[in-house]
C-alpha cells in the first residue's frame, strides 16, 4: 500500500467523525457509556467480519501488550472525554479536547524517519484557530470546573499518544483493532451499569442513529485511522483532522439543527489554508 493511498484511507476517518455530532444528537436520550458500549460492539462485529476474511490466526500473533495499549487508548480516551464534559460542559472544554491534532503534528517529529517542518506546525496552528472559532461559537454552560478542563487536556493527550504510538506498531495488523473495540465495549458495559441509568432510543430514527454511529464514527473510523497512522502521512492527517469540527457543523446546518454564519465561512478558510500549507510541506518532504 502506498503512503498516498494510506493517507486517503486515514482521511475517511475524519469524514466519518464529522458525522459524530449529528448522529449523537439523533441517538438521544441514550447515556454516553451505554452508547459507547453499543457502538463499539457494532464496530467490533464489523472487525470480526473483516478479520474472518484474513483468518483469526492473525490475532493470535499479537502481543498482549499491544492489546492493552489499544484498549487503554480507545476506552481511556472516551471515558476521559465523557467525564470532562459532564464536569465542565463548556465550549472551552471542547476546544481543549480538540488539541489532539496539534499534538499529533508536534509529536510526529519524534518518530523514526519523520521530519517535522515549520509549515506543518504553522499549518496546524492556523487550522486550530479555525477549529477554535467553530468550537467556541457553539457555546455551552457559562462556567465549568478546572477538573473537567484538566481531564479534557488528558483526553487530547491520550488520543494523540494513541495515534502516534500506532505508528511504532506498524507491523501489527489493523485487524487487532477488532479486539480493541470489543474490549472497549465490554468495559463500557461495566462502567454503564455502575454509573448510568439504562435508557434506550425512543424511536426508529434513534436506533438508526445508534446503528450509523457504530458503523461509521465509532466503528469503521478506528480501522481506517489505524491504517492512516501506520502507513500514511501523519503530519498531513493531523492538520486535516481540524476539518472534522467544520464538517460536523456543516452537517448540522444541512440537517437544520444549526444556522449558517460568517464565522463558519472564515473558519473554513483558515482550516483549508492550514491544511494546504501542511500538504505543500508534505509534498516537498516526499
Amino acid at each position: 500500500m502506498t503512503k498516498q493511498k494510506a493517507t486517503l484511507i486515514g482521511g475517511t476517518a475524519i469524514l466519518m467523525w464529522s458525522l459524530l455530532a449529528l448522529f449523537t444528537i439523533g441517538s438521544a436520550p441514550v447515556p454516553p457509556l451505554l452508547l459507547n458500549a453499543i457502538c463499539f460492539g457494532i464496530g467490533g462485529m464489523i472487525g470480526l467480519a473483516w478479520t474472518a476474511r484474513q483468518g483469526f490466526g492473525v490475532l493470535r500473533g499479537v502481543s498482549w501488550k499491544v492489546y492493552a495499549f489499544g484498549i487503554i487508548g480507545l476506552f481511556g480516551y472516551h471515558l476521559l472525554y465523557f467525564t470532562a464534559f459532564r464536569l465542565s460542559p463548556t465550549a472551552e472544554t471542547g476546544l481543549i479536547a480538540y488539541l489532539w491534532p496539534l499534538f499529533i503534528v508536534l509529536f510526529s517529529g519524534f518518530l523514526p524517519g519523520e521530519r517535522l517542518r515549520a509549515p506543518h506546525v504553522i499549518g496546524a496552528l492556523i487550522a486550530f484557530s479555525g477549529a477554535a472559532m467553530i468550537v467556541l461559537g457553539r457555546g455551552g454552560e457559562a462556567s465549568g470546573s478546572s477538573l473537567g478542563m484538566g481531564l479534557a487536556f488528558l483526553c487530547s493527550l491520550t488520543w494523540a499518544s494513541y495515534s502516534i504510538l500506532s505508528r511504532r506498531l506498524g507491523a501489527v495488523p489493523t485487524e487487532s483493532v477488532t479486539v480493541f473495540c470489543l474490549a472497549t465495549a465490554a468495559l463500557s458495559v461495566i462502567s454503564h451499569l455502575a454509573l448510568e441509568e439504562t435508557v434506550w432510543p425512543v424511536s426508529p430514527l434513534g436506533w438508526a442513529a445508534v446503528l450509523a454511529l457504530g458503523i461509521g464514527p465509532v466503528g469503521a473510523a478506528f480501522f481506517t485511522w489505524d491504517i492512516g497512522m501506520k502507513r500514511g502521512d501523519i503530519q498531513l492527517l493531523g492538520v486535516a483532522s481540524y476539518a472534522a469540527p467544520l464538517l460536523s457543523t456543516l452537517a448540522l446546518v444541512a440537517a437544520g439543527i444549526a444556522k449558517p454564519t460568517w464565522t463558519i465561512a472564515l473558519a473554513a478558510l483558515l482550516i483549508a489554508g492550514g491544511a494546504a500549507l501542511a500538504a505543500r510541506a508534505s509534498a516537498r518532504k516526499g
